[in-house]
């Protein structure tokens, strides 16, 4: 368990760091190749195999394969957790790998807030995967869903909390600024600043868009200035910030009062 956790718990990872799911995916496929490669017995998860047992990654590949029965896919992860449970590593890390192709489809579906490293998601996912294993009582109905939805809570926790985070920090930032007249201040009688987090709020602004508008169109600072100090052509920044307001003015547009 020792490797698994500190490849779950370690500090998230830069942008320019490699993915902590194919990281363990490098370590399955190590225990799965080779001269003496982990192995299953294939009967758990084939019902006629032609050899009598499988290594793990070919095990875990027939798991996804339409004609591999409920009941067999049950009784394989059964097995695996077993495993985990009664002998450790390296079946602990077999385990937590075992879920790594439907955590990479789980993430997919997602989109993360532009200041959220998918490395830190990743590790949440992982960590609550590896957490749901120990936790399992035996012969559990289905363990692999019951480690599905671990990490597929605390995917959405990381992320909830992540959008919730970048909120408070919009109404942080632009609290300071003086508020100015603005074409949309007919909007349920909002000022300019609860206009960006209720855009926010709802998905249709980012925070750093709103932040580009609320400290650029609002706040007075120059777009030049601001896109020198981001390291950014300021041409680049202005296409962003046309694009927002474009985003923005669709959707206050209908929520405006008709006078």
């Amino acid at each position: 368990m020792e490797v698994l956790m500190r490849s779950c718990l370690t500090p998230a990872y830069s942008s320019q760091a490699r993915s902590p799911l194919g990281e363990f995916e490098e370590a399955f496929h190590v225990l799965a190749q080779g001269e003496r490669p982990l192995t299953l017995p294939a009967h758990l998860v084939c019902e006629q195999p032609e050899e009598d047992q499988w290594p793990v990654s070919r095990v875990r590949a027939h798991l996804a394969h339409p004609a591999t029965s409920p009941a067999l896919r049950t009784e394989t992860w059964r097995e695996v957790v077993r495993r985990a449970h009664r002998l450790g590593e390296p079946w602990n890390l077999v385990a937590v790998a075992m879920t790594v192709p439907v955590l990479i489809r789980m993430l997919k579906r997602q989109a993360l807030p532009g200041h959220l490293e998918r490395a830190e998601v990743e590790q949440g996912a992982l960590a609550a995967v590896a957490t749901a294993l120990a936790e399992l009582e035996p012969g559990h109905g289905e363990p692999h869903r019951a480690l599905f939805n671990a990490a597929d809570r605390e995917v959405h926790r990381i992320i909830d909390g992540a959008r919730r985070r970048a909120r408070r920090e919009v109404v942080d930032e632009t609290a300071t600024l003086p508020p100015v007249a603005s074409d949309a201040s007919g909007f349920e009688e909002c000022d300019e600043f609860a206009v960006l987090g209720a855009a926010m709020a709802a998905g249709v602004l980012r925070v750093e868009e709103a932040r580009l508008i609320a400290r650029t169109r609002l706040g007075g600072e120059s777009v030049k200035d601001l896109a020198a100090a981001r390291g950014i052509s300021w041409r680049t920044l202005y296409r962003h910030r046309r694009a927002a307001e474009e985003h923005l003015a669709a959707w206050v547009r209908p929520r405006m009062r008709t006078v």
